[in-house]
């Protein structure tokens, strides 16, 4: 078993109303050196694969394919364990 993080975030320059939401309440908190805020998703995958290389591969094309809206969102994966 391989263990696999797939990171999800909107690209630069797309609208991030939760990135701003929780800015803002950041703010409101008394954290007035918090700058942009972008807010994504994690996904950890548990992928019945040996090879970590082939478990990448799988989980990038998850991602590629249903995981990521590759027009407005850009994803990172990595192997865990």
């Amino acid at each position: 078993m391989t263990k696999v993080r797939v990171s999800v975030m909107l690209k630069d320059g797309v609208l991030d109303p939760p990135g701003k939401a929780i800015g803002h309440a950041l703010q409101t908190l008394g954290f007035g050196n918090v700058g942009e805020v972008r807010a994504g998703r994690v996904i950890e995958l548990e992928l019945d694969e040996a090879d970590a290389a082939k478990a990448k591969a799988q989980a990038d094309e998850m991602a590629r394919r249903l995981l990521a809206n590759l027009v407005i969102e850009s994803f990172t994966t990595e192997v865990l364990s």
